[in-house]
């Protein structure tokens, strides 16, 4: 069996609704055993039951006889019509003489012997019910043969290999069925909610065919959920667009003042200061609102429109290119390694680069003066892995994807430059193309990795 199939096969086993079926047919299994063994003892204990009381019946009519001739009489009369395999007649002195009947019945260490009598003797086989008494000086035995019991347990048999048996197995394959589609609907309810976790909150539960049940409701309502859960992140990230996007034009107008202010002629040393640090506030704050207003046109999704095949090995030598001489002028190094075959990807040119930009950026103010910090392009297997590796302080591991949301800031960097949206516009770049950003520990120093996938 492929491996596909037989993990197919251990994960339908595995899901509730089949061991919910498999735990139902077997309780079926047994209730049904249960009550055809039940019948079958009713019904033997009845079968037999007759069988001894006309062995009971015939032994009392026997008694009535008035003499051992008489008895010997009548049953001789009778074993001429009696077939011995079904009935059998013994009347027998004490010496052991088999005075009339059709079978002499002796006993043996295993049991008794019977033997029919006629002229040439024929041991019989087979159960019989038998009844013996004493009457005039001589023992009477009565047999009847057992075969109706034994034909109703062969009957009860063949009703339970062909209608028990197969309705269970039926009753399997439909709880299988049912278990494979409830098992479907499961499988698109969990995969929904682990897009929806992983910030897809444009996935749903697939519509199935079914218009009524539990799984269905289920699915409804997590459709619903999460509905509702992207109206309010858009209506949240369209506030937060809003307002930079407001806040963006008049803090640009006191930029522009703030820079005629310093043109004045003869302005005070001390407000020269004040001017040039309030511009540079200013400036940071437009950095803020523009990074702002970039990630949620990324999560828009409108840059795929411009989407084509990009070389990350030329890009990323392009900007090592650009940081080696910042590097070198604050006493930093930067080593490069990449594959020698192009690795191409498909995306947008402009904000691959300022992906790397800010990775590379970021790795440049935390590396310490006299050290050095690394960029690497690799092959993973299909896949493509662009990786910044910095000999910083690092980031404590619990903080690693805290410092992907907007404006999050390390404790230890409030008071450093910066807005904290570094790293979360790397990673809404990152999710543009389908790529994954990951932090981790590079002993000393973060290693920030940008997984492409094929």
């Amino acid at each position: 069996m492929p491996a596909d199939l037989l993990d197919r096969a251990r994960a339908l086993l595995r899901s509730s609704p089949m061991r919910q079926s498999l735990w139902l047919s077997l309780l079926f299994v047994a209730a049904s055993s249960i009550s055809l063994g039940i019948t079958y003892y009713v019904a033997h204990g009845a079968q037999r039951q007759a069988i001894e009381e006309s062995l009971t019946q015939d032994m009392a009519g026997y008694r009535a006889t008035p003499s051992a001739a008489a008895l010997a009489a009548l049953v001789n009369a009778e074993t001429r019509e009696t077939d011995p395999q079904r009935r059998l007649l013994s009347y027998r002195r004490p010496g052991g003489r088999v005075v009339a009947g059709n079978a002499a019945i002796m006993q043996q260490q295993a049991g008794f012997r019977v033997v029919a009598l006629g002229r040439e003797p024929v041991e019989i086989s087979g159960r019989f019910i038998s009844l013996s008494e004493h009457i005039h000086g001589g023992l009477l035995t009565v047999a009847q043969s057992a075969k109706p019991l034994d034909d109703l347990r062969q009957t009860f048999l063949w009703v339970f290999l062909f209608s028990l048996l197969p309705a269970t197995a039926l009753a399997v394959l439909g709880g299988v069925l049912l278990a494979r589609r409830s098992a479907r609907s499961l499988r698109g309810i969990e995969s929904t909610l682990s897009a929806l976790t992983s910030g897809e909150l444009g996935a749903r539960v697939p519509e199935s065919g079914q218009t009524h049940g539990d799984l269905t409701r289920i699915g409804h309502s997590v459709n619903r959920m999460a509905q509702a859960q992207q109206q309010a992140t858009e209506a949240l990230r369209q506030v937060s667009a809003d307002i930079a996007h407001d806040l963006k034009t008049p803090i640009q107008r006191v930029a522009v003042q703030l820079a005629r202010l310093q043109d004045v002629p003869d302005l005070p040393e001390e407000a020269q200061a004040l001017a040039d640090k309030a511009l540079e506030e200013t400036r940071g704050i437009t950095s803020t609102f523009q990074a702002l207003l970039q990630i949620a046109q990324l999560e828009d999704g409108a840059p795929r429109s411009r989407f084509e095949p990009v070389d990350l090995c030329e890009v990323a030598a392009t900007f090592a290119e650009i940081y080696e001489p910042a590097a070198e002028e604050q006493n930093r190094t930067l080593s490069l390694s990449l594959p020698d075959a192009p690795v191409t990807v498909t995306g947008d040119r402009a904000l691959l680069g300022q992906l790397l930009a800010n990775l590379i950026e970021n790795a440049l103010r935390h590396t310490p003066e006299g050290t050095g910090f690394s960029l690497s392009l690799r092959r993973d297997g299909a896949a493509a892995v662009l990786s910044v590796r910095d000999r910083g302080p690092g980031i404590p591991e619990a903080e690693h994807q805290k410092v992907l949301r907007r404006l999050y800031r390390l404790e230890r960097s409030r008071t450093t430059p910066g807005s904290g949206l570094g790293l979360s516009l790397v990673a809404a770049i990152a999710s543009l193309h389908g790529a994954e950003l990951r932090l981790s520990d590079a002993e000393p120093g973060l290693r920030a990795e940008v997984l492409f996938a094929p």
